[in-house]
């Protein structure tokens, strides 16, 4: 069985098979290390971050007795669910960022990240009910996210009535687990709810570039 360790666009941690192109975690450990499941907590400091695959000569048992590994589709999946590039394996990657933050803020020199954790927190949390802002379609930058209603939900279960797509040019990207599996042309008009967080969908317009699953060139 997979672990429950893969990252959703709206922040849950779930189990699925594939494991994504960046891993991260959210500052400690969420599970129990006999057992490999995770406690009620979803995180343990401010600090989210996404973080390479591979780090030098770095090995990890996943899922031990260190923070909990998690992983993520893509970076667009990452930012979407509050977690910036971490500054020790994305170096270059977290300093684009927080120049793009500045750039967006109209700051005199890129924050340090605690002040980007500390702003991320207020737009992520708490878990599962994050608030959602109503955005103009037309006016989202290339990486944002959005909540569409899903035809195909189950009525019982309420917390399927949503579906995440991406924004890459005049297309949207519909998200699962293991990439994108549908297109869709970009609507030219309209509203909906964005899943990205303001601050972020701030950084991807002011230059920013995510990592993007292969599925999304399709």
């Amino acid at each position: 069985m997979p672990l429950q360790n893969r990252v959703t666009p709206f922040g849950e941690i779930v189990a699925i098979s594939a494991r994504g192109l960046l891993m991260g975690n959210r500052g400690g450990r969420l599970h129990d290390p006999e057992t490999k499941l995770l406690s009620g907590r979803r995180w343990t400091s401010r600090a989210w971050i996404s973080c390479s695959l591979h780090h030098g000569d770095t090995k990890r048992h996943v899922m031990g007795p260190g923070y909990t590994e998690l992983f993520f589709t893509d970076e667009v999946t990452a930012l979407t669910a509050g977690h910036r590039p971490c500054y020790r394996c994305r170096r270059a990657a977290a300093r684009a960022f927080a120049a793009a933050w500045a750039q967006a803020q109209g700051l005199p020199r890129p924050p340090r990240a605690p002040e980007m954790d500390r702003v991320l927190h207020r737009e992520r949390t708490p878990l599962g009910m994050r608030q959602h802002f109503l955005e103009p379609i037309p006016d989202l930058p290339d990486g944002t996210m959005i909540a569409l209603p899903n035809p195909e939900s189950d009525p019982d279960d309420p917390g399927a009535i949503w579906q995440a797509w991406a924004i890459r040019g005049d297309r949207l990207l519909k998200w699962e687990g293991g990439g994108y599996t549908e297109i869709q042309p970009r609507p030219g008009a309209g509203i909906a709810y964005a899943l990205t967080p303001p601050s972020v969908i701030a950084v991807l317009d002011n230059g920013y570039q995510p990592i993007w699953h292969p599925s999304s060139e399709t």
